[in-house]
């Protein structure tokens, strides 16, 4: 058995020993607490309401999480609960710490759960845990038959609510458990290699798609400011031929021009050379910001 193991049996039997408080003994230490400081009076006060914390980190064992962290945590709620806790308040110490208690299992729980966060609203909180609970309810009511599933999310988002999405999201995340990227892919699916491998996507990296705009319209702005060396018929020829995505043949814009493919070979030749000596004599084009033109 390991020391932490000893340590959490030694804990509970230490609990179960300490005697029970009345509610005069509880406002006794409490007043000792809060108006003297009196740390003694503050331990004995939670050391004798130790077993409340253990029977409700119980309640939590059901989300796989070692016993011994959810009692660590119940005592960081109970200690929480004896340094916040006035006579003024008119309750038992039991059930004021009943809430603190909770409250801080429940966010163990949520931090380490899975690895993915999830449930930061009071709304996902409630959801996560009690939709087991309700889903398990109106089952057993349905008997034989029950309800579709999209029937049963709807009835626990009106009961907490919540959107029927956000049921559905959650009853996802509690049907199955986590699954690490690093681990080797099951059978039946692609051979060798981890599931990591399968997230590779063949698209750019964001920082190479934000240099490709950025370059792209660069070259746009100096390509559209080069065609201003050209005549209405050269532009006409040189768009009909570069810049269009299915270019023209040169019978094809001959034939709309009225000359022939020769001629337009030539003013597109001509054209092309224009734009090289334009863009090359621009004093922000880098060379060979085009390619060969």
């Amino acid at each position: 058995m390991s020391d932490r193991a000893e340590r959490h049996i030694v804990l509970v039997r230490d609990a179960m020993k300490a005697p029970l408080l009345g509610r005069e003994e509880e406002y006794g230490l409490a007043r000792r607490w809060t108006e003297q400081r009196d740390e003694h009076a503050m331990h004995q006060l939670v050391h004798a309401h130790m077993r409340l914390a253990i029977a409700i980190a119980r309640r939590f064992r059901s989300y796989g999480l070692p016993m011994s962290d959810l009692v660590q945590e119940a005592n960081i709620g109970l200690l929480e609960a004896a340094a916040r806790f006035q006579t003024a308040h008119d309750v038992r110490f039991s059930t004021y710490a009943t809430w603190w208690i909770r409250a801080a299992i429940q966010d163990y729980v949520l931090r380490n759960w899975s690895i993915v966060r999830g449930g930061t609203s009071s709304g996902q909180k409630a959801l996560f845990f009690n939709l087991r609970r309700m889903r398990t309810r109106l089952e057993r009511a349905g008997g034989a038959t029950p309800p579709p599933r999209e029937a049963m999310h709807g009835a626990i988002a009106r009961s907490l609510g919540v959107n029927p999405v956000e049921v559905a999201r959650m009853d996802a995340r509690l049907s199955g458990p986590d699954l690490s990227l690093n681990a080797p892919l099951q059978a039946g699916e692609e051979d060798g290699g981890a599931r990591l491998d399968q997230l590779a996507a063949a698209d750019p990296l964001p920082d190479e798609q934000a240099s490709m705009e950025i370059d792209g319209e660069r070259r746009r702005r100096w390509l559209w400011r080069a065609l201003g060396a050209l005549n209405e018929r050269e532009i006409r020829i040189i768009k009909a031929r570069r810049l269009n995505e299915e270019s023209e043949t040169l019978e094809t814009l001959g034939a709309r021009l009225g000359i022939s493919k020769e001629r337009v070979r030539q003013i597109e030749s001509r054209a092309l050379e224009k734009l090289r000596v334009a863009l090359t004599q621009g004093s922000d084009v880098p060379r060979g910001a085009f390619g060969p033109i």
